[in-house]
């Protein structure tokens, strides 16, 4: 399995089995990690890191993201790589493991269970982390968006009646 393809089934994960409103994958701002995916949703957030190898995952370690959590992106956080690399037992306190098998279908190994996720009482949630990382990442999107003449598009409600039509351009 190679990265982009863990990355692209990361996204899915946040999107269609999270419930997260976007996800953004391997975006690029200033002054923040670059995560392999990261998706919003009910005012959290959720960063997936796929790894491809152990060599991959103890090279994460050396980032200062790492090195020092508060730094990094994600009220929640998980390592995504196929089954058996990422053990549970490696791990660094508070992230998930996520394993992929085969025929591409994630498991989660470890983690919060459910579908509420918040801060009340969750042994995975990191409450000091870069929100303003954060911000900035959602900000960057919303800028390429407009650079591109699409800002427009998002008065746009996928939930208006067939056939009204949006005066915002």
């Amino acid at each position: 399995m190679t990265h982009s393809y863990l990355v692209k089934r990361a996204e899915r994960w946040l999107l269609k089995t999270k419930g997260c409103g976007f996800a953004l994958t391997e975006l690029v701002s200033i002054n923040c990690e670059t995560p392999d995916s990261i998706g919003f949703r009910s005012g959290i957030s959720i960063l997936v890191e796929a790894k491809t190898s152990r060599a991959d995952f103890h090279a994460d370690k050396k980032k200062i993201f790492r090195r020092n959590p508060s730094l990094g992106v994600g009220a929640f956080r998980f390592f995504l790589c196929p089954a058996g690399i990422i053990k549970p037992e490696d791990l660094p306190e508070k992230w998930g493991l996520l394993w992929v098998n085969e025929k591409g279908n994630i498991r989660q190994k470890i983690g919060p269970k459910g579908n509420i996720w918040n801060a009340n009482g969750q042994k995975f949630f990191f409450s000091d982390r870069n929100i303003k990382g954060e911000w900035s990442m959602m900000v960057s999107a919303l800028r390429r968006v407009h650079l591109r003449g699409d800002l427009g598009k998002i008065y746009d409600s996928p939930f208006k009646k067939q056939g009204t039509t949006n005066e915002r351009k």
